[in-house]
């Protein structure tokens, strides 16, 4: 099922800064404009919590040291 179309109008980045999300269906996930966080949505629901969210690098497939 996809997000509706007025949710996603609504919804933002929870940093500071609240940039607007894009929304990859295939993925289920939405990924900031400006910082690159990536949230992942499970069973429909957008999971917006910055402890929770991939940075751009993890999601490229590195590791952290």
């Amino acid at each position: 099922m996809a997000l509706d179309p007025q949710l996603l109008d609504i919804l933002a980045c929870p940093d500071t800064h609240h940039a607007p999300l894009d929304y990859d269906a295939g993925g289920q996930t939405l990924t900031c404009t400006e910082c690159g966080r990536i949230f992942e949505i499970r069973d429909d629901i957008p999971i917006l919590l910055l402890d929770e969210a991939r940075l751009p690098q993890q999601a490229a497939g590195e590791e952290k040291n």
